[in-house]
């Protein structure tokens, strides 16, 4: 069974100076960086999607923006494939399960930007499909949100959703514990 690894979102405007700066934007792309050079190094699938925003009022990830493209330190090869999309779900609107079907796939390493967001998002519709799914939850990053007017932290809305999707929709890991396995 083939595996293939899917980033979702590693671009520009979430870094600093972007539009929409993520705690530990950074660290998590190089740890996704890692990854990347894994399943380069033994030839196997590589997806990359990128979010363009048409959402009207939207303020980040505008087309035709530096923000909106793939950061450098997961920009994709020539021979890669790269996804855009306008919704949080990867597969919504878009060919990636075309895609992953003509691959023959049906692992996937997801990793990516915003871990509430378009990660969860991916990951319970990737899990609806069929496909097999480990999270590199060092390799994801999110921002602080608001709620009932109490701040919930980057790091508290992280860890909620990497334990929301354990166990049932993915295996949730660390690059480290997952580059052994591809």
């Amino acid at each position: 069974m083939n595996k293939a690894l899917v980033i979702i979102d590693i671009q520009n405007d979430y870094f600093k100076e972007g539009k929409c700066e993520l705690v530990c934007s950074k660290e998590a792309s190089l740890n996704a960086q890692a990854l990347l050079n894994a399943f380069r190094i033994k030839k196997l699938p590589i997806i990359h999607i990128q979010h363009v925003n048409i959402r009207k009022g939207a303020t980040f990830f505008m087309p035709n923006t530096q923000g909106v493209e793939i950061h450098k330190n997961v920009a994709p090869n020539s021979n890669e494939t790269v996804i855009k999309k306008h919704y949080p779900n990867s597969f919504l609107e878009t060919n990636l399960e075309d895609v992953l079907e003509s691959l023959k796939v049906k692992e996937l390493v997801i990793c990516g930007m915003m871990s509430h967001m378009c990660v969860d998002s991916t990951v319970r519709a990737a899990f609806d499909k069929g496909y097999v799914c480990e999270v590199a939850h060092d390799a994801c990053a999110t921002k602080d949100l608001t709620f009932s007017d109490k701040v919930v932290s980057a790091n508290e809305v992280h860890h909620a959703f990497m334990a929301g999707l354990n166990y049932l929709f993915a295996k949730v890991k660390s690059t480290h514990e997952l580059l052994p396995l591809i």
